[in-house]
């Protein structure tokens, strides 16, 4: 769940920081605009890693796993 909501805040930002309609958004990130609306309103549920991770890269965002021992 965590990956997911960092992901989903990173989208966020992203989007916002463009300064344009939710309907250019959604175009620029290939999805409809209602469910852009769904990712902006932080519904997570909504959304699986793969979709997320997809959508940060319409965004222009690079994602890095990084795996470690754990403690």
């Amino acid at each position: 769940m965590a990956m997911r909501s960092n992901l989903l805040i990173a989208i966020d930002q992203r989007v916002r920081s463009w300064q344009v309609t939710q309907a250019e958004a959604a175009r620029r990130l290939g999805i409809t605009q209602p469910r852009l609306n769904d990712l902006l309103r932080g519904r997570i549920t909504n959304f699986s890693l793969d979709t997320l991770i997809n959508l940060a890269s319409q965004a222009g965002l690079t994602v890095r796993l990084d795996i470690a021992e754990a403690a």
